[in-house]
């Protein structure tokens, strides 16, 4: 016996049925953090070095998202 069950609700309606925490506002102060931070360093240098530091997984973390951009581009990472 087989059982399909659709459930039309928005995504906020979603999380809250299965109990799951509202994040809004802690991505919101994640990206007013990382606004202010860009307008503070001014600099791409400075800007991979605070992202380095915020990134999951550090330095192995920024690789990666390095490799799939140079990849996309077409060009290949020289570090």
């Amino acid at each position: 016996m087989k059982i399909n069950v659709e459930v039309e609700c928005t995504p906020e309606e979603a999380r809250r049925a299965m109990g799951l925490p509202d994040l809004a506002p802690v991505h919101d102060r994640y990206v007013k953090m990382m606004v202010e931070a860009i307008e503070k360093q001014g600099t791409p240098e400075g800007f991979e070095q605070m992202m380095r530091g915020w990134a999951p997984m550090g330095e192995a973390g920024m690789n990666f998202w390095r490799g799939l951009f140079d990849a996309s581009a077409g060009t290949k990472s020289g570090s």
